[in-house]
């Protein structure tokens, strides 16, 4: 296929556009291009009428992120602004292709990277795309402090969020301002059990936005979880959404609450900063 574009750019009058394949983590696949008519290839249609402009490419040849980035007019066909502030196209991956429109089988692929920050203004948006070395950047390793270094559930931790004790899913009795969730009580949770932990929108207009919780508490009847941020899409009163526990990382919680201590990742008996700075004493014990 590049051997193929080689010899069409050597002909001096070329046939070229962009296109960009993207692939949410909710498994949404979507094609755009620059081009004024849509193309298919590799099973894949790239939509013309995105209006996406596509803006400079770095690229290095050391460790050094790649990055460029499009933008595009907000449309209920393709992009849309709501899909934008769930969160459905954080770290989405991208593919960009130099493609021949009059033989599509004439490509080749400029860039493969992430969606980075997004910035919405009058109906338009901004995507800044970074390359795949970004994942270089993360930083890795364990640190050494009294709290567990696992996230609850996962394969350090090892407990399992889906019995019923862990989560449940309960519909929505009401919003308020998208941070304040209103529940039926759920008896078989204690006042706080859901504290530290999160909530999943499960259906409706902001399925798949995820909140972590406040707090838990009980009021006359109802259950309010507080949320640290407000949803950008607010669910609606009626949408099913899950609740799981929470954990405040602590040795005691990891004991008592999930009776989980042998997998606690944290140095619970770790020296405190009060101790290093303490003084020398023949008085008492040190």
């Amino acid at each position: 296929m590049q051997n193929a574009l080689l010899e069409h750019l050597k002909t001096g009058s070329t046939t070229l556009c962009r296109a960009w394949l993207v692939r949410r983590k909710d498994g949404v696949t979507l094609g755009f291009t620059d081009h004024d008519c849509d193309l298919v290839f590799d099973g894949v249609a790239y939509t013309a009428k995105s209006g996406l402009t596509a803006g400079a490419l770095e690229k290095t040849t050391g460790l050094a992120v790649d990055n460029t980035e499009v933008t595009g007019a907000l449309s209920d066909a393709s992009v849309r602004e709501e899909d934008i502030l769930a969160g459905r196209y954080d770290g989405a991956e991208v593919t960009t292709f130099l493609v021949n429109w009059a033989n599509v089988s004439e490509r080749s692929v400029l860039f493969r990277g992430s969606f980075g920050e997004i910035t919405r203004s009058q109906g338009a948006f901004r995507v800044e795309l970074r390359g795949l070395s970004e994942s270089l950047n993360v930083k890795r390793g364990r640190i050494y402090h009294a709290a567990c270094g696992a996230v609850l559930g996962d394969r350090n931790c090892k407990v399992d969020l889906s019995t019923p004790q862990m989560s449940v899913v309960a519909p929505l009795v009401a919003s308020r301002d998208g941070r304040t969730l209103v529940f039926s009580i759920l008896p078989a949770f204690e006042e706080g059990w859901f504290a530290d932990g999160y909530v999943t929108i499960e259906t409706g207009s902001g399925q798949g936005q995820v909140g972590r919780i406040k707090v838990d508490r009980l009021a006359a009847q109802e259950r309010r979880i507080e949320l640290w941020h407000a949803f950008a899409v607010p669910p609606a009163a009626g949408d099913q959404m899950s609740l799981v526990a929470g954990c405040d990382r602590r040795a005691s919680t990891c004991q008592s609450k999930f009776d989980n201590f042998l997998n606690f990742r944290g140095f619970p008996h770790i020296p405190g900063e009060d101790w290093l700075r303490s003084n020398p004493s023949r008085q008492g014990r040190r």
